[in-house]
């Protein structure tokens, strides 16, 4: 697994700068001369030009940098960053000494994490939630948005939740549509802030040409819902967030993590789905991810993926029948009916 961030850097001549900065990432040298200023260049051993914002190497390769002024600003990362290259964003924090990797050019799975504030607590929870003052995150994706790749396929916006940045969620799609208008958004939700008509009128207002929104919906049953999200209420305003959502016409992916609490009823939440949300763009049935808040929940929520094929099955069927767009994500293929296989056609 690549290592994305840390303390652990070598820092040279940073002293005068501010607590974080963001920078795009370059291995091309011969890069123009106003580019430079704005850029971190990686050493790789030819000649390095004068100009960048800052030089960067990664420990055995470091001898490269001596050939800089002794006025350069540098740093000097461990070698595990060894796969950063040209069109990666970073940031970088020289008091703690440290770098985190916001965005990774060649990879097709980008995701901002928007805020750690939730106003759910889930038992299967990949970013357990925080109660902090978090809002320079919104700053630091404003100030990334610019140096992405215009042909990235798609970004995700993560939390925590984040619709409960309000407005500032609005001024990060804003400004995604005007710097990256053919980039893909998929926002992962709780739903809950689109039972609000204005929010999810003004959502609706920003007219992004390509945007998503992923709601959980865990079970047809309220009190089971509720208490997979430990929240009252929590089944009501995301239906009705939902209904609000395709009022004006955007673009909603159910997704039902499967697992203990949720595997028995997947058939009746699926008929449920097919007679009162038939319109939405999509329905995914995920397996169970060994992270976050599941790792201490895991005997109230494992259950082998042998045993909840026959629902799974039964679930996806019956939303394929209702002619809905079906997608099994994180299942092990070893053991997934194989009606349901990649390739095999699913009886109707």
């Amino acid at each position: 697994m690549l290592r994305l961030g840390g303390p652990g850097l070598e820092i040279r001549n940073l002293a005068d700068r501010r607590d974080r900065f963001i920078l795009r990432v370059t291995d091309h040298a011969d890069r123009p001369p106003p580019l430079r200023r704005a850029q971190a260049l990686l050493a790789k051993g030819e000649a390095l030009p004068a100009g960048f914002n800052l030089y960067m190497a990664v420990r055995s390769k470091a001898a490269n940098l001596d050939q800089l002024p002794a006025s350069a600003s540098a740093i000097v990362l461990p070698d595990e960053y060894d796969y950063l290259s040209h069109g990666d964003i970073v940031r970088i924090q020289p008091t703690r000494k440290a770098i985190r990797v916001l965005y990774r050019r060649s990879s097709p799975h980008n995701t901002f994490l928007t805020t750690e504030r939730c106003n759910h607590y889930c038992l299967t929870c990949s970013q357990p939630p925080k109660e902090v003052d978090d809002s320079w995150i919104v700053g630091e994706i404003l100030d990334a948005i610019p140096l992405i790749d215009p042909a990235t396929v798609e970004i995700g916006l993560s939390g925590g939740e984040p619709t409960l940045l309000g407005d500032d969620l609005f001024r990060i799609l804003r400004t995604s549509a005007s710097y990256l208008p053919r980039t893909a958004i998929h926002i992962l939700s709780n739903g809950r802030m689109f039972s609000d008509v204005e929010f999810a009128r003004q959502y609706a207002e920003i007219r992004h040409p390509d945007i998503m929104v992923g709601i959980p919906i865990y079970s047809d049953l309220s009190s089971v819902h509720d208490y997979v999200v430990q929240a009252d209420g929590a089944f009501d305003e995301p239906i009705r967030g939902i209904l609000n959502l395709k009022r004006f016409r955007q673009r909603v992916e159910i997704r039902v993590v499967i697992h203990k609490q949720t595997y028995q009823r997947l058939p009746q939440l699926a008929e449920f789905l097919a007679r009162n949300l038939t319109f939405v763009d999509q329905v995914a049935l995920m397996g169970l991810e060994m992270t976050g808040f599941t790792k201490p929940n895991l005997s109230d929520l494992w259950i082998d993926p042998v045993d909840c094929q026959r629902e799974l099955y039964l679930a996806a069927t019956l939303l394929a029948d209702y002619r809905m767009n079906v997608s099994i994500y994180s299942h092990q293929l070893c053991v997934l009916d194989r009606r349901l296989a990649p390739g095999e056609e699913v009886d109707q």
